[in-house]
């Protein structure tokens, strides 16, 4: 009671220009700018979840509106009327590859410029940076000429060559930040006892980076799931076709049915939704690592 009592007289007895600081003018401007930023982005979410429980007449009457009950026979007619299944194994094994490839390569990498002295590292880091700001479109007519010499369209491992080549950069960058906040006292006392670089990597290096490793898996896999130029490009057959490339497909012909488009965008997002929210916690580590020393 007595605590009680003292925490009411300390709130009472602090200035009125501190108890109303959030009452400022400008604070609350900034307060507004930033939930007008996040209705924005969850609004399309919003409607898109709002969209898939409703049935076409109902959408036709009250395209906003909450559903008047909740149905999900558009979830089961996704389903049954398209091979979804197929297009997310297809999805899953471009993205686990392309990040899995992605990653070894950029650790390598990465760990030779934070680490290792040599003529150029910089020069190096300076060329894989810059190679992300290459939009992919650049690329895509010299790929595709090579590919159909060489027999690479519609198969997996040419497109997953593809995807970890335009995602390494990115890699290679955040990685190189990470590595060279290391202790260096460590490294070296792996080196006294007999340990290779590449053992100091995979031993050492790798285990400390558990976050910006997430980080990367999150972030790339996210990219590879929700690519559609280079699926629909370089992947034709049927039963190679990606999600996103299905789904273009599926919204064309259902053009007129909304619901169920909706429907299966909603199941398209829930891989990636469920990646993120499992690993939130390293993926912000993991974004903020190498940031400070």
């Amino acid at each position: 009671m007595n605590e009680s009592v003292n925490r009411t007289a300390d709130y009472t007895a602090q200035p009125a220009a501190t108890r109303w600081d959030w009452l400022r003018p400008g604070l609350i401007a900034r307060q507004a700018i930033l939930l007008f930023g996040v209705f924005l982005a969850l609004a399309p979410a919003a409607y898109m979840l709002n969209t898939a429980f409703k049935t076409r007449e109902e959408y036709v009457f009250d395209k906003i509106g909450l559903p008047d009950q909740i149905v999900l026979t558009n979830f089961s007619e996704a389903l049954v009327q398209n091979p979804f299944l197929l297009w997310m194994r297809n999805s899953a094994i471009l993205a686990v590859g392309a990040v899995l490839l992605s990653t070894v390569v950029a650790a390598l990498a990465a760990f030779a410029i934070a680490r290792m002295r040599f003529r150029g590292r910089e020069l190096l880091l300076s060329i894989s940076t810059s190679l992300m700001v290459i939009p992919p479109v650049v690329m895509i007519v010299p790929l595709f000429v090579l590919y159909t010499r060489i027999g690479l369209i519609s198969t997996f491992h040419g497109t997953i060559l593809i995807y970890a080549g335009l995602i390494t950069p990115f890699s290679v960058y955040l990685l190189v930040s990470f590595f060279r906040t290391l202790p260096t006292e460590i490294l070296e006392a792996a080196l006294i006892d007999g340990a290779s670089p590449l053992g100091v990597l995979w031993r050492v290096v790798v285990p400390l980076s558990g976050p910006p490793l997430v980080t990367l898996f999150v972030v790339n896999a996210l990219y590879v799931w929700n690519d559609l130029l280079i699926a629909l490009i370089f992947l034709q057959s049927d039963e190679s076709r990606t999600l996103m490339a299905g789904l273009s497909v599926f919204q064309g012909r259902y053009n007129n049915q909304i619901p169920l488009t909706m429907a299966g965008m909603v199941m398209a997002s829930l891989p990636m939704l469920i990646l993120y929210i499992l690993f939130q916690r390293y993926f912000i580590r993991g974004l903020t690592a190498g940031a400070l020393k």
